[in-house]
């Protein structure tokens, strides 16, 4: 009662906020008298003096109002647009490390130039993250002539461009690009073998449009660069005619409960579970097909593989979809996005789930792929020193925005109110009931010359409406994944009388539709057309528009609820932008399966009460708020998720922070003979520690081990019993001295043979290649140990403490071998093939392909996505000054220990 009462007095604190920054606003408005008096020369200078400011101590906040009416007037003579004041209100809530939900049509792309001009000065540089690469060269190319006439440089970070256009792009004051080429860029710098490889600068000021789509939609998307692994084809395709011989049966809390089946889904989870009659069925099946021998199990040691690949083929039988999760397009099995409809070409998923699902659609299987590098949207972003992000929907992720990224939302006002209508849900028994009276509010709508957008969530849902509509004879556009070339023309006319556009989930986000449709796309169809042709289509689009506006304006249809209320919200903010008429309205059934899954019960013995009859709907506050739960219960549901990978997550980023760290230090130090020294110093008297121990008698030596391991893994041959034989007093420090003396004296031998300078070379480039071998198959360890860490839960213990620890001993454990194994090749290397060094350095590139991995509403298996599209060179890093641990500070394994004291201290 109180916080009711005290709120509302005073407001929330999202009004505290906005009241404070109108006041702000006002200050700014104040000034622009005096700004509009300042020639174009004197406007762009504004630029340099604000930078020489900032050298001389004065602190960004303090520039503000000066830079943003430098930047709202610039924007009057360029663009010939002012910025409103609540996008002056959404340029200072982006500067102060916030998100920013504006609605759709507010002008995000213009807002974004005040903080991007504002955190330029400082010549760090501003990476603007767009969700692809279209809205990304859009969004550049629209704010270049802006930032130019002030003085600022602009660059656009694309996937294909090369290695030098890459450095440019980061070079300049403001950056545009897409989350992925940002992650992927990151990776590789941290894979190059010279710091002149490595492209991106320090991680300062990112500023992320549609923030929720990818800080929210794709958190548990990993950015993954992978290399070919073992070709296991023939046995996906045997596993493949194997699963269509189980049957399924009912989970045991169902009504048409049986069991007798082989294997039960759970699509809450979306996961496949055996059961013990399925489990028996199975290995009689692999022995008939002599992949296992009678009276093995699955579950043996030598089996589990087999296991991981039934799992898989059980899964791609029973849970993806074609036309739903998947289409098949050239021979070739291709992602769609479950958030955007877009099919996803280049990615694929992991643990041998795409190959079961290339094996049942009978297309050519390719290999899987081995991680070399990999880091998660969530971390990757962390890494900024400035973060802030702009959505038209994020207030209902609010909480986990502040929880996981430090990141509060603010809701900025509309410039217009919105008037827009969102109609109460209609819920319907059947399907088939449902679309019917979809169809009959399209017709209504086209008859009164009203445009409609019909939302669907899948590619099969888009093409049951648009078949249902054709035998309705009424004439519509398709806007899904197998039409995706086809998206900027759709989008662009959607708002024309009459028109009926379907569009899968949000298909063409961060596109407008403007009301009468688009005149300027309407001119760029046409070959050089003069002042008067422009004038023309200008009058007929105003005709237009007028005629949408007094039809009602766009209508929004839902055809299912999401399982997330923020992606319901983006479909209806399609409509009403800019304080335009427009309504909205979302047909349901009990059996789509947001209901079936999760709200089924209780709104389908209410419906029953209520005796409904056939084509009849239910439209009662009740239902409204069963779904409303259904949806928060999804939401809790996947924030969990997501916060769980984030919490094992952050143990192989503390780890990939060491390495980083210490690959960089490399990289940047010219000679490393002293790490060498030190680290060989280590190796030997480990090795002589273990076979003859400190302290101990002659008789507990072991001479021989000793030598067989000198002679083997250092190329020393030496005899240790000789060199007894001579001395009559021999002690262990004393043979410890000869031993290393001896390994030492044929190192400098090889020195003085083929030269200082290659020798250092090769030194650095052996120590790199050997970092990287072990950290991927530390990688590789990792994933297999997060698999199955769950099990620890049944001994009563804490998997995520497990996890630690276990993970913590193997990463000490694989810079004890990064160790050994340096100083063995080094000892045993050749000067033959010392003289060949350079050629050796040419062949440092060697070839992977581009992955990306998608996580499943599952915490149990993680579905990887490997963009094969481009094969190219993993030879460059970046030096992580944000987050470089300095060698006092606590080492980030999380032993308690300083960093130069534990894993510091290889260098």
């Amino acid at each position: 009662m109180l916080i009711k009462f005290f709120t509302k007095y005073w407001g929330n604190s999202n009004d505290r906020i906005l009241r404070r920054m109108y006041k702000i606003v006002d200050i700014i408005n104040q000034m622009e008298d005096d700004f509009k008096k300042i020639s174009d020369k004197e406007l762009k200078k504004k630029t340099s003096q604000f930078r020489e400011r900032l050298v001389q101590g004065e602190s960004l906040e303090n520039l503000l109002l000066e830079a943003f009416a430098t930047v709202r007037e610039a924007s009057k003579r360029v663009f010939g647009m002012r910025h409103f004041d609540v996008q002056l209100i959404g340029g200072m809530v982006l500067n102060d490390r916030c998100i920013a939900e504006m609605r759709t049509g507010e002008g995000k792309t213009l807002t974004s130039t005040l903080p991007a001009y504002l955190n330029a000065l400082s010549g760090q540089g501003v990476h603007v993250v767009t969700v692809n690469n279209y809205l990304a060269q859009r969004d550049a190319e629209n704010n270049r002539p802006l930032f130019e006439f002030l003085d600022l440089t602009v660059g656009i970070n694309l996937p294909d461009i090369s290695q030098v256009a890459k450095r440019e792009a980061y070079a300049a004051d403001i950056t545009y690009g897409t989350n992925n080429e940002y992650g992927f860029d990151y990776l590789r710098d941290n894979m190059a073998f010279s710091p002149e490889e490595r492209v991106q600068r320090k991680l300062h000021y990112a500023l992320i449009d549609e923030v929720d789509s990818i800080l929210i939609d794709e958190a548990r998307t990993p950015l993954i660069i992978s290399g070919p692994a073992e070709d296991s084809s023939d046995l996906y395709i045997k596993m493949n005619k194997i699963i269509p011989y189980l049957v399924r049966q009912e989970k045991e809390d169902s009504e048409t409960f049986n069991g007798g089946g082989d294997f039960w889904i759970d699509e809450k989870a979306r996961q496949a579970h055996m059961t013990e009659y399925g489990l028996i069925k199975i290995e009689e099946l692999l022995v008939k097909q002599d992949i296992m021998k009678h009276g093995e199990s699955l579950y043996s040691s030598s089996n589990i593989m087999l296991m991981h690949h039934v799992n898989a083929a059980l899964r791609a039988h029973s849970l993806f979809i074609r036309d739903v999760d998947y289409i098949v397009k050239d021979g070739e099995v291709i992602i769609v996005d479950e958030h955007t409809g877009r099919t996803m070409k280049g990615r694929r998923w992991s643990d041998g789930l795409h190959q079961a699902i290339e094996a049942k659609e009978n297309v050519e299987i390719q290999n899987e792929n081995q991680t070399l590098a990999s880091i998660t949207f969530q971390n990757y972003f962390r890494l900024y020193e400035k973060l802030a992000g702009m959505t038209g929907t994020a207030y209902t992720e609010s909480f986990e925005f502040k929880s996981i990224y430090k990141l509060n939302t603010i809701v900025i006002p509309t410039n217009r109110p919105m008037i827009r209508k969102d109609l109460p849900d209609l819920v319907y028994m059947t399907e088939k009931e449902k679309i019917s009276a979809i169809i009959d509010d399209v017709r209504s709508c086209k008859a009164r010359k009203q445009p409609v957008l019909v939302g669907t969530i899948s590619i099969e849902k888009s093409e049951l409406v648009s078949q249902e509509l054709t035998i309705a004879g009424i004439k519509h556009n398709v806007l899904n994944a197998k039409f995706h070339a086809r998206e900027a023309d759709i989008i662009a006319q959607a708002g024309q009388p009459g028109t009926v556009t379907i569009a899968t989930n949000m298909a063409g986000r961060g596109t407008d539709i403007v009301l009468g449709g688009s005149w300027q796309a309407e001119i760029a169809t046409l070959v050089n057309p003069t002042k008067e042709i422009i004038k023309a289509v200008k009058i007929s689009w105003q005709k237009r528009h007028d005629e949408v506006l007094s039809a009602g304006g766009l209508h929004i249809i839902g055809t299912e609820r999401h399982e997330s209320r923020r992606i319901d919200n983006q479909l209806r903010g399609r409509s009403g932008r800019q304080g335009d008429v427009g309504s909205s309205r979302f047909y349901l059934s009990m059996e789509d399966a947001l209901m079936r899954i999760f709200a089924s019960e209780r709104v389908l013995n209410m419906m029953r009460k209520l005796g409904m009859k056939k084509n009849e709907s239910i439209e009662h506050p009740w239902v409204t708020k069963a779904i409303a739960n259904a949806q928060r219960k999804v939401e809790n549901r996947n924030f969990d998720i997501r916060k769980q990978l984030l919490e094992y997550d952050d143990v192989a980023n503390d780890q990939r922070l060491a390495i980083y760290s210490q690959r960089n230090e490399l990289l940047d130090v010219p000679n490393i003979s002293e790490t060498i020294n030190k680290i060989r110093k280590d190796v030997l008297n480990n090795i002589i520690n273990k076979y003859i121990p400190p302290d101990s008698l002659e008789e507990m030596w072991n001479i021989e081990g000793l030598e067989h391991c000198l002679y083997n893994d250092f190329d020393l041959d030496i005899s240790i019993n000789d060199c007894l034989k001579k001395e009559k007093v021999l002690n262990e420090e004393l043979l410890r001295n000869w031993i290393i003396n001896s390994v030492i004296e044929k190192y400098s031998f090889k020195e003085k043979m083929v030269g200082i300078d290659i020798i250092r070379n090769f030194e650095k480039n052996i120590m790199l290649q050997t970092l990287d071998s072990l950290w991927k198959e530390h990688l590789a360890a990792m994933d297999y140990l997060r698999q199955g860490i769950h099990l620890r839960g049944y001994a009563q213990k804490d998997p995520k403490q497990e996890y630690k620890r276990e993970s913590f001993a193997m990463f000490s454990t694989m810079l004890e071998s990064l160790k050994y194994e340096v100083i063995s090749i080094l000892s045993k290397v050749q000067v033959s093939m010392l003289k060949d060094i350079p050629k050796i350095e040419k062949q440092h590139s060697y070839k992977h392909a581009y992955s990306i991995v998608q996580q499943p509403i599952s915490d149990v298996d993680d579905i990887n996505i490997e963009n094969k599209k481009n094969h190219i060179n993993t030879i460059i890093t970046r030096k992580n000054k944000d987050r470089k641990v300095g060698r006092n500070q606590p080492c980030p394994c999380g032993s308690g220990k300083k960093y130069k004291q534990c894993h510091g201290h290889l260098l």
